[in-house]
């Protein structure tokens, strides 16, 4: 829940001398301290302002996203980041899908901007990806025979796409990610679940201009190209053959001038009817089979 979240404001140049805030080569910073219950958590983080720089390979604005560890050493689990356990976003902002552990952790969010520049950390939107039905909704039920109901179980995923002039985005796997109707071309994307399976237990393939296809990808791997201006032209993803029994997906994909095509499941190809049309979003859902 969103009122369960607890943000505090400081500075941490407070505590680096002042000598040292003198120097042109240091950004300025200003954090947030994000503190999350037992969960996962997407953070969605807004535009920067300020300025934009160059500080040495640093870019500016920019947003850190770190994990902080506590005494117990159960820190947050940032999914999808470095080894080092933090993400970093430019002036655009992005969304960074973070699992807290029992007991909760915390998250530290630090904005970066020039030397001597008022800087302020964007706006942070912490939306609860763990209790979709806390809004109101009763759960799912069971018939008199013990069965579940209907409503399949949906498996949480993420989602990065690399778009034209906008560099790699990552997204949680909820309804349609990307940019629709903004005509910013899908060149490479990538799938991983978040819960109930792993990562190789997804496959997924890239069609490309001219009917160029990519093979099978699993494993999360980032499926097309980046920096070659070549845009997908139409995509398919499937379950690993020992859960396709199992589990289902389905998905959708947005494109310039054929608008929406699908929905396909489970490895049929995603194609718009107008050749070569690039695409520009795609919706995918991941659910548990119920058999009776």
């Amino acid at each position: 829940m969103i009122h369960s979240i607890q943000t505090s404001r400081f500075e941490p140049a407070d505590a680096i001398p002042e000598t040292t805030l003198a120097r042109s080569d240091q950004p300025s910073t200003m954090a947030n301290l994000v503190t999350l219950e037992q969960g996962l958590y997407a953070l969605e983080i807004g535009v920067s302002p300020g300025m934009p720089g160059q500080l040495s390979s640093l870019q500016v604005p920019a947003v850190h996203v770190s994990a902080l560890r506590n005494e117990r050493e159960r820190n947050a689990e940032i999914i999808g980041a470095s080894g080092h356990g933090d993400s970093w976003l430019d002036r655009d902002g992005g969304t960074v899908i973070v699992k807290s552990p029992a007991g909760g952790a915390h998250v530290l969010v630090t904005a970066y901007g020039l030397p001597a520049q008022a800087v302020f950390v964007p706006d942070i939107h912490v939306r609860r990806l763990d209790r979709s039905r806390s809004n109101g909704a009763a759960p799912r039920s069971s018939d008199p025979a013990g069965f579940p109901a209907d409503e399949p179980e949906e498996i949480r995923s993420e989602i990065v796409l690399h778009v034209e002039r906008l560099g790699d985005r990552r997204f949680p796997g909820e309804g349609w990610v990307g940019n629709r109707g903004k005509k910013l071309r899908i060149e490479a994307f990538s799938i991983r679940p978040v819960d109930t399976l792993l990562a190789r237990d997804i496959e997924f393939k890239a069609l490309g201009p001219k009917g160029r296809q990519t093979p099978w990808v699993t494993d999360a791997k980032l499926c097309g190209t980046r920096g070659q201006g070549l845009p997908l032209t139409g995509f398919a993803i499937r379950l690993a053959p020992h859960l396709a029994e199992r589990f289902d997906v389905v998905y959708q994909g947005a494109f310039f001038e054929s608008g929406v095509a699908g929905p396909h499941r489970n490895g049929e190809l995603c194609i718009p009817p107008i050749t070569d049309d690039p695409l520009e979003a795609i919706n995918v859902r991941l659910t548990r089979r119920y058999h009776r």
